[in-house]
């Protein structure tokens, strides 16, 4: 049989129709109003939490725990830190408060950690004063860095310091500033110092004016020793070998130049004498041969 061909009939034509936009908003409104409800309720559930915490009584600062401290007191400490008290834990502001410690001129360095529930806790580095700087004719308790951290007075009389000059070249009127460099001279000769009591203990004055060339006075003598930049404690010691010596032969010494490791230079009355150094086991040339007198007759 062979294929017989149906006409197609219009009227049977499939309709193109589109779906209603009602259905789509309705289909994607569902979801959205329960992520927004849901987010809502978290928003506010944070919300009530942060308060909560914020007003909560026992997270509130009641005490406050000071170590490290030795010439400030801890109720000085906590003074400084009253503001921290009734605050919350969890919110305080230990920056602002560091920065509160840190403007006390006995106060170096200062760490403040929280400690829950209700705590803070404070460890403090204090300032270690090296010297009396003498400043306008005022003794001044100065630091390694040169900061002045108070004057000196009855309260620090257990302090048993030299006294340093030359720290200030030129000061406003009440000003009372230590210059850096001439600070961290006399600080690196103190504590290369105190390595050996003998020497050390014998400290009594530093002269920092010139800060290429360091003056010490010790106890017990009147010379103004001129120790340079480095070196101190080998030069002092040298000197003390031969000061006895010294004096014997050449009376009347105003000050000695120490700089020169292989000479030793000595003022009389201000003249010029030079010393020999001293070979181990000899006398300084200056005593032993009397070039102090010789070059004094020259003169």
């Amino acid at each position: 049989m062979s294929p017989v061909s149906v006409p197609a009939d219009k009227r049977f034509r499939r309709a193109h129709v589109k779906p209603a936009r009602r259905r789509r908003w309705r289909t994607l409104a569902r979801p959205l109003a329960k992520y927004g409800l849901l987010a809502a309720l978290t928003l506010y559930g944070l919300y009530r939490g942060a308060s909560g915490v914020a007003h909560a009584r026992a997270l509130q600062i009641d005490r406050i725990v000071v170590r490290g401290n030795a010439r400030l007191s801890s109720e000085a400490v906590s003074a400084l830190l009253a503001g921290l008290r009734g605050q919350n834990v969890l919110l305080s502001d230990l920056d602002a408060s560091r920065e509160r410690l840190l403007a006390s001129p006995w106060v170096k360095d200062a760490a403040l950690r929280r400690v829950l529930p209700s705590t803070v806790d404070v460890v403090v580095q204090e300032r270690q004063p090296i010297g009396l700087g003498r400043i306008r004719g005022r003794l001044y308790l100065v630091d390694d860095q040169g900061v002045i951290i108070d004057e000196y007075g009855p309260s620090y009389a257990e302090f048993d310091l030299p006294i340093v000059d030359g720290l200030s070249d030129s000061l406003g009127e009440g000003d009372a500033v230590a210059d850096g460099a001439r600070a961290a001279l006399a600080a690196r000769l103190i504590l290369s110092l105190r390595s050996n009591p003998d020497v050390g203990g014998r400290l009594s004055q530093v002269d920092v004016s010139d800060v290429r060339n360091a003056g010490v006075i010790l106890s017990g003598d009147s010379a103004v020793l001129h120790v340079g930049t480095d070196r101190f404690l080998p030069r002092l010691q040298s000197y003390l070998q031969l000061a006895e010596t010294m004096k014997e032969r050449v009376p009347g010494i105003d000050s000695v130049d120490l700089r020169f490791d292989d000479r030793i230079y000595a003022r009389i009355a201000g003249k010029p004498v030079r010393g020999g150094a001293t070979p181990p086991g000899r006398t300084s040339q200056a005593a032993e041969a009397g070039a102090g007198s010789r070059a004094k007759q020259k003169q």
